[in-house]
């Protein structure tokens, strides 16, 4: 899930509200959350999960830094 949601804020511009994120993995990956099995009733979770993973990482911004409820590539 980490690189889908590397995906969506790239897309993005490098920064982007976590519903904007949502909405663009149900938007391009829905048949595959569907497809998944349980995955298809937890993915928001796993997709919050893979943000606090890349945040750990250094790859987006510390929650202190970013606007609240968006998430910001460190990179970009």
């Amino acid at each position: 899930m980490m690189p889908l949601v590397v995906e969506a804020i790239e897309y993005y511009g490098g920064q982007a509200k976590i519903i904007d994120i949502s909405r663009y993995l149900w938007g391009k990956y829905e048949n595959d959350f569907r497809a998944s099995g349980d995955l298809f009733y937890r993915w928001q979770y796993v997709m919050r999960w893979a943000g606090t993973k890349l945040r750990k990482q250094g790859i987006i911004m510390s929650a202190d830094v970013s606007r609240p409820g968006t998430w910001t590539l460190a990179y970009s």
